[in-house]
């Protein structure tokens, strides 16, 4: 059973549909990056998943119920974009709160605490807070009662790259006990060890959902090799360039070559061969390169639309 199965899916506000026929699943202990721009639709989706929201058309399941059942949102963990608490509660005393309305073990208050770097903060007031401590106290409150799904909307926000890297550990750890996980966030570099798929909307539709080694052979964008310590540089690079090949030298003794699909391991051979490279770094297309390419493909379709 897939932790969220959203099928045939549109919403509309009135006469405005902000999600067309969309369709997106989420298996069990899975992380699936949702990415898009400002209203592409992923706050809909999550609201959705959430309960918050019932579908226009089309069916959404969430651990096998409806979103809106009881037994699901007491299974379901949520971080929103902004996080707002009472201000004259401290940080225990808030997460002692949520756990009651949760029905959640008092007792996890203080590991959570813990677990997200506010032990020392425990008993100071949430005012206090700044934004990267109040974006951990939510994150905390998300994992009251050790949710089966976890919905995370922006959860870096406010965090230094030192809490960052903290937050996406313990999403490893989380994943690795079966928790099923939603991620959305506008900061993609970071992310992309950290997910099993990504999933990007823009304009309400779904553009592409798929592992990033699926989606790198899908939008066949090119690798990048770069290689230092070339015996034979300048020869190199009139091979290449005579064949068709985009290439440029780099620093001394270096060379920097566009690897479009189907040459990489004949202009690898060549490096490690005559040329005799001392060091060879391989750089894949990245989340925010296939980000802007599905960006643009969607951005050009709209365009193409528009003059039918």
């Amino acid at each position: 059973m897939n932790a969220v199965e959203i099928q045939g899916v549109h919403q509309r506000y009135g006469s405005m549909t902000v999600l067309h026929d969309l369709n997106l699943s989420l298996g069990e202990g899975e992380v699936l990056g949702l990415f898009g721009h400002n209203g592409a639709g992923k706050t809909t989706s999550m609201k959705l998943i959430l309960g918050l929201l019932e579908a226009s058309e089309g069916l959404v399941r969430v651990l096998g119920r409806a979103p809106n059942d009881p037994q699901v949102r007491r299974q379901l963990g949520f971080l929103p974009e902004n996080v707002t608490f009472y201000p004259q509660l401290s940080g225990r005393e808030t997460l002692r709160h949520f756990a009651r309305l949760k029905g959640a073990a008092l007792a996890q208050v203080d590991e959570l605490l813990e677990q997200v770097g506010l032990t020392d903060a425990a008993q100071r007031r949430v005012k206090t807070y700044s934004k990267g401590m109040r974006q951990r106290l939510g994150l905390a409150q998300a994992l009251l009662g050790q949710p089966r799904l976890l919905l995370l909307d922006e959860p870096t926000v406010g965090l230094d790259p030192i809490a960052t890297q903290d937050l996406y550990s313990l999403v490893d750890r989380l994943r690795r006990q079966g928790t099923s996980i939603i991620l959305c966030s506008h900061v993609l570099p970071g992310v992309e060890a950290h997910i099993n798929r990504a999933a990007i909307l823009a304009h309400g539709r779904l553009q592409a959902v798929g592992s990033l080694a699926h989606l790198r052979e899908e939008a066949g964008l090119p690798a990048l090799i770069r290689a230092s310590g070339l015996q034979q540089s300048e020869q190199l690079l009139q091979r290449w360039s005579a064949a068709g090949h985009e290439a440029r030298p780099i620093g001394e003794a270096g060379v920097e070559v566009v690897a479009v699909n189907g040459h990489k391991l004949g202009l690898l051979r060549q490096l490690l061969g005559e040329g005799g490279a001392q060091d060879i770094d391989i750089h894949q297309p990245s989340l925010e390169d296939l980000y802007r390419y599905y960006m643009e493909r969607a951005g050009n379709a709209r365009i193409g639309e528009g003059r039918v």
